[in-house]
This record gives C-alpha cells, structure tokens and sequence, in this order.
C-alpha cells in the first residue's frame, strides 16, 4: 500500500485524535495502516501500541512495542510498556529484568519531565516483582527441605545479593594486588589454631590497656596523619584527628620498646601470631574511637593479609562493616577481615570504643609466595 506524506500525516492526526476521543479500535486501524506502509518510525509503533492496550489487545501491544524497541533499544517508554507486557503475561523474571535494565538507563541521562511518573511507577513495579519472586523461591526451597533457618551462610548471602539485599563487595587494595585470592569478608576464626590463645589473653591485654589509659591518651596519635609527600585528594574528616587515633606497640615493622615495656602480655600474645614480618609489616596498635566517631569507608593498602580486631572496650551503639555483613564488636571475641574489602566503623555512643589490631598473612599463600611476596615490598623499601 503507497500513501502520500499528506495522506501519511492524516493517518497520524486522525488516529492521534480518535485516541484521544477515546475509540481505540479506530485509532488502532488507523496506526496498522500506516504500519502496514513500511513507513512506519518508532513513534508510530508507540502510537500503536497504545492503542492496542486501551483496546485491551495484549499481544498486539507486545507486538508494537516490539517493532518499536528494535528501531530504538533503549527508548525508555518501550522498555517499561514491554516489562509491563512480560508482566501482564505472567513472566515475572523477565519483566523484572527489562524493568531493571529501564531504570538504569534512567540512571545515566537526564529523563524527560513526562517520563519521571512512568519511572515512579517502573520503580514501584520492579520492588513488587522482587518481593513476589522472593515470595515464590522461599516457598519452592522450604518446600525442598531448605528453610532459612537451615542454609549454610554462603548459601543465604548469594540469595540476598540474588534479590538486591546485599551487593557484591571485591577485594579493592589501593597498592599492591595478589590474585586469585577468595573475597571473603569475615573469615571463621574456628579455623586458626592461634585464636584461642589470643582471646585467653584478652583479660590480661585489657588490663594493660586500662594501665595505659589511667595515665591518659597522650600517646595516643591520629591513624591518619597529614604527609606533604603524599598529598591527599579526600576531605576526611578524620585527617589529623584524635578522634580515631592509635597507639603503637609496632608500626610498619618497628617496635615501640617503650610502648612493649608498658605491655608485656600484649606483645607475648602476639608472639603466637602468624604475622607477616618485612619491611613495612608487622603492625600492632590500640585502635581509639571516640564518641560520635566514624570512619568512612575505606579499602586496605594490599591484600597478602588480614586484619584482626581484638575488642577490649565496646559500649553499646558500636557498629563495624566489611562489605555487605554488619557485626558488633564483642569484648574478647576476634574478628579477622580482609580489609580490602570496603569497611567502616562507628561510635554512637558516649564513651570511648577501643581494639587492638593487628595483622596476619593471608592463608592461602604459600611459604614461597610469601617469601616472594617479602622479598618485593623489602626491595620497594630499600628503593
């Protein structure tokens, strides 16, 4: 069928008109005719599509929007009409997706004003669709003998980054890298030998620390410190602060004898510690916070360690985060991390929040790898 522009252009008018009028199988047979010319451009197809939905003919809306996405794959408007299809029909996982895929478009341009209750609505459809699908999993593991209750942790958290709970945190060193080592975000403290011995001696390690204390904080320093040869491109808050701030018993590999002196049982405890020794390792330190304190989240320097935290003073309203997983430090019980992995800390309470940290080798490392890994950052040292 030809049509000339002037007979073109009516179609649209009147079919704009009568769907406004409210006769959508008018305004449908007008669209289809001009659809079936081959000249129709996507705001044709869109015209349609609409059409066909006052007119409740579903598949002939799909069918439209369709045409309409492989003339522009990214049109916003198309994109949520085709997840409202998917849904309609009852292909929930798909709608979610398309849904999504919407949105985070959305996210990278500036969106029409006529558009921003569409992407309400999109918004408020997708978190219904993921609490539905959520809903529908649940029941189909229960009923297969998988209640929560009974899931291993790994397990659980690779539902909850499935359904948007969580995200996926990686290891993000901001010097040295070693792959292929797992990203994991608290580790199990049952599988280190040594961690008993260290959470026997916490008693006698808070005790040296209240000694400390009862002299006052003067030795204590603020962890981030001001260095004109290291410029800082952040405003933290934290820079040159007492709020967080350390005492060292041995920083980047150097011992403070009279910081040892003063804690004997602390630095023996510390002796059953596989810690890595070279260049700049190990690092041993009382780690303060005062009240209304956070420490923004942050990545660690390289990832051939972990970080462990020995609380010895937590009032109540302290929160520590490693990725995704949110744990209260609790007084004598250890904490081992990969620092790597983004992590914050706060102090909501009134009083002063304090741990001892300090670091080990990763693991996984072989004895080789770790003598490489020594021999490197000793010659990053000397050079």
């Amino acid at each position: 069928m030809q049509l000339s522009n002037q007979e073109a252009e009516r179609l649209v008018r009147d079919g704009a008109a009568a769907l406004q009028g409210g006769r959508p199988a008018e305004a449908r047979g007008l669209f289809k005719r001009l659809t079936q010319t081959g000249r129709a451009n996507a705001q044709i197809w869109m015209m349609l599509a609409a059409a066909c939905r006052a007119d409740d003919d579903a598949p002939g809306e799909e069918a439209a929007v369709d045409q309409l996405l492989a003339l522009q794959p990214r049109a916003l408007r198309g994109l949520i009409m085709k997840a409202q299809c998917r849904a309609k029909a009852g292909d929930e996982g798909i709608a979610l997706g398309i849904y999504k895929s919407a949105l985070s478009i959305a996210a990278s341009q500036q969106v029409a004003p006529d558009l921003q209750a569409e992407l309400r609505r999109a918004e408020t459809a997708a978190v219904a669709l993921e609490a539905s699908l959520r809903e529908t999993r649940e029941a189909a593991l229960t009923a297969r003998g998988l209640p929560p209750e009974s899931r291993s942790a790994r397990f659980q958290q690779s539902l909850d980054i499935l359904s948007g709970h969580k995200r996926i945190f990686v290891q993000q060193p901001t010097g040295f890298y070693f792959p292929e080592l797992p990203h994991i975000q608290f580790f199990d403290t049952a599988g280190f030998a040594w961690v008993a011995a260290v959470e026997a001696a916490a008693t006698a390690i808070r005790m040296e620390l209240e000694n400390l204390l009862a002299a006052g904080t003067e030795g204590f320093k603020p962890y981030i410190q001001s260095d004109p040869n290291r410029p800082r491109l952040d405003d933290n808050a934290l820079l040159d602060n007492v709020d967080w701030s350390a005492l060292f018993l041995c920083e980047n590999g150097k011992p403070n004898d009279e910081t040892i002196a003063r804690c004997l049982a602390t630095w023996e405890a510390m002796q059953a510690v596989p810690q890595p020794r070279f260049a700049n390792s190990p690092t041993v330190m009382f780690s303060l916070l005062r009240p209304g304190a956070r420490i923004a989240p942050h990545t660690g320097t390289h990832n051939i360690r972990l970080v462990c935290h020995l609380p010895l003073i937590v009032p109540p309203d302290c929160g520590f985060r490693v990725g995704n997983e949110v744990r209260q430090w609790e007084e004598g019980k250890l904490l081992i991390f990969d620092d790597t992995i983004e992590h914050e800390a706060w102090n909501n309470s009134d009083r002063d929040r304090v741990v001892l940290i300090f670091d080990i080798w990763r693991p996984e490392l072989s004895e080789q790898e770790r003598r490489e890994v020594a021999a490197f950052f000793a010659a990053a040292s000397d050079g």
